[in-house]
């Protein structure tokens, strides 16, 4: 099934990805990395880098880690700005590092889990996005587009023992 493409109140495109796009992707941004780098070990920042990252490692067949780095755990609250929770894996030290996250806007998440990885002692880290969506360059990127990406795995949510659509994408699919 193509992916569905909506508009949604501000007139901004709505990606929704399908399973098998998200896996082709993933594939395509695995071969786009290897043909230029080495990466001894994935980190995916968490929570949703956590399914390319893993995918990507799994293909390249190299050490997968994460990394927490998100707006919204602080009470409740969508924060303004990402911050880290936890630390970077120590396992990265002395090592090359690729970096990887569902989708770059900003960048701002990004910046600062490389920040985190390098500070951790890092020999060399690149950058790897499924879903390229503003300014920011990652060194890899699989798709760049405008539109707001809805993810497999963001479309329902568990509630009361039932998959629901998920409250946070409720208006941007229309369900």
């Amino acid at each position: 099934m193509p992916p569905r493409r909506t508009t949604d109140e501000q007139g901004k495109g709505v990606f929704e990805v399908e399973w098998p796009l998200f896996g082709e992707l993933s594939r395509a941004l695995a071969l786009k990395v290897v043909r230029s780098y080495d990466p001894e070990i994935i980190v995916g920042i968490a929570t949703a880098g956590v399914v390319p990252g893993a995918v990507i490692a799994a293909i390249l067949d190299r050490e997968f880690h994460s990394i927490v780095v998100s707006r919204r755990y602080q009470s409740e609250v969508v924060r303004e700005t990402p911050a880290i929770f936890g630390a970077a894996p120590i396992a990265v030290r002395g090592r090359r590092v690729l970096v990887v996250d569902e989708t770059c806007d900003s960048g701002a998440t990004m910046r600062l889990a490389v920040s985190a990885i390098v500070d951790t002692g890092a020999v060399e880290v690149r950058t790897a996005v499924a879903f390229k969506t503003g300014r920011y360059e990652p060194d890899y990127h699989a798709l760049a587009t405008e539109s707001e990406i809805v993810l497999p795995w963001d479309k329902e949510v568990l509630f009361q023992g039932e998959l629901v659509p998920n409250p946070l994408y409720r208006d941007t699919i229309g369900e």
